[in-house]
């Protein structure tokens, strides 16, 4: 699969490196290609193409967005037009002052993802958790239980292909509902940040999904 990446940072590089090891073909699509996370994710990966935003979001099938919430509008305004028919997976996660929920709740920032993007398939994904687990998602000692990766999002077959994805990253997908839900996995984001970083818990954790 042909997969761009907007945003190669905590969230981005990692997954961009893994992708491309399982056997995609990754675009980094740049802005800058000299920037400070665009050096770091080439040096860890030098097979990661570097393209400019519109060559890699033109040719790719899938598109991850993994920038700091705040830049998103920036990020996604010279692509817009590009992405209409595409999977754009939303990494991102908007946390305002005192790790609480940067839009009030009002709304996911998924879907004012999708609001921008309007005919684009959003899909959201590889958030519930920090950087570490991106890193490496493997949890020895449990069997054949996988964690989990919650995801949502409107379109089926976007949300089939980004399962697939997970799958192959280690991740037992889970289908939370259409994109509305994403809030609450904004909120899971949250929870876990407090539990990891304030409480002290440390990284070293995730959600599993366990069924009768």
């Amino acid at each position: 699969m042909k997969i761009a990446f907007i945003g190669t940072g905590n969230v981005g590089a990692p997954l961009a490196d893994r992708l491309q090891k399982l056997g995609h073909q990754v675009f980094i699509a740049a802005r800058d290609p000299q920037s400070k996370s665009v050096q770091e994710a080439t040096n860890r990966n030098s097979e990661l193409i570097v393209k400019s935003s519109i060559e890699a979001v033109q040719e790719a099938e899938v598109v991850f967005l993994a920038t700091p919430f705040g830049a998103i509008e920036t990020a996604l305004a010279p692509v817009k037009a590009l992405l209409d028919g595409k999977i754009l997976v939303d990494c991102t996660n908007p946390v305002g002052a005192n790790l609480s929920h940067g839009l009030q709740s009002q709304i996911s920032g998924s879907e004012t993802v999708q609001e921008f993007i309007p005919n684009a398939h959003v899909v959201k994904a590889f958030t519930i958790y920090g950087f570490e687990n991106f890193e490496d998602s493997t949890y020895a000692g449990y069997g054949d239980l996988k964690p989990a990766m919650l995801i949502a999002g409107n379109d089926q077959v976007a949300k089939d292909k980004v399962s697939s994805l997970c799958n192959e990253l280690g991740w037992e997908p889970v289908d939370t509902g259409n994109l509305a839900m994403s809030l609450h996995l904004e909120h899971m984001t949250l929870l876990w940040i407090k539990m990891a970083r304030v409480q002290g818990k440390g990284s070293g954790f995730v959600w599993a999904m366990l069924q009768r």
